[in-house]
């Protein structure tokens, strides 16, 4: 259960409260604020609702523009009705979080995100197995399990985010903003996606890290991205050199155009 003064949970994580502490691949911690059950809840209802409303208009729409009702003696005209809006309802979930990258306009509006455990974006296969335990999270009736789990758990989370290993979490102005300008320099840059965000933890981090730590964590980074980089040079290299490197990585720039001493 979460609470505070909890020890250190495997795999780099510590709970204090409603926060996570995630200990990033660069050795920087990234702290999240957990989405409690009312977060949840009211994200949830904001799915349902449009969900409910996309099936409701496609009745409609097969009823009026194509003549296509629900009747129990023709089984064709029934099947050609009812199953689009049962796929529309049903798989609208795991549709929506594949192609948003786990969000969904619910989750958006409550300001809400779903992170796997290392606090990046959640893959394919994970979405799908979330979704897939929701026919036990929503057990017996209005998903009384998953909002069980959601009190008792250590992070808030419900049987699938236990399954899938993925947490919900409150995304606030400030990290909306920062999300919103990674966004924008992931675009420009040539890195992998991994690749950007460790360089981007490590430039924004920089002024709070201790020296040694920041150059040692640069050189580990630089080494692996940029392999062709002379490595007797890298060790030699000073700190105002290491972090220009890794900002013209950021912004995309070739090696030949990146700042020489």
């Amino acid at each position: 259960m979460s609470g505070a003064g909890m020890p250190d949970s495997p795999g780099g994580q510590s709970t204090s409260g409603e926060r996570l502490r995630l200990e990033s691949a660069t050795g920087v911690d990234l702290t999240l604020t957990v989405a409690g059950p009312g977060s949840r809840s009211y994200a949830f209802l904001i799915d349902w609702h449009i969900r409910l409303l996309a099936a409701a208009i496609w009745l409609l729409i097969a009823t009026y523009a194509f003549n296509l009702r629900v009747d129990p003696t023709g089984s064709l005209n029934a099947l050609w009705s009812a199953l689009p809006a049962a796929v529309i309802y049903f798989l609208y979930h795991p549709i929506i979080e594949v192609a948003m990258r786990g969000r969904t306009p619910g989750k958006l509006a409550a300001r809400v995100a779903l992170v796997d455990r290392n606090g990046g974006t959640p893959g394919t296969g994970a979405i799908l197995i979330r979704n897939v335990f929701r026919l036990i999270d929503s057990l017996p009736v209005v998903y009384l399990i998953g909002l069980v789990s959601c009190f008792i758990t250590e992070n808030r989370v419900r049987i699938g985010d236990i399954a899938a290993g993925t947490i919900l979490i409150v995304v606030d102005a400030d990290a909306r903003e920062s999300l919103a300008r990674v966004h924008a320099l992931a675009s420009a840059s040539r890195l992998p996606l991994e690749a950007f965000e460790l360089v981007e933890q490590l430039i924004e981090r920089w002024p709070t890290l201790e020296e040694q730590q920041r150059a040692r964590i640069a050189r580990t980074l630089l080494a692996r991205i940029a392999p062709a980089t002379d490595q007797a040079a890298l060790a030699a290299m000073a700190e105002t050199e290491l972090l220009r490197r890794l900002e013209a990585l950021r912004d995309g720039r070739a090696p030949e155009e990146w700042p020489v001493g």
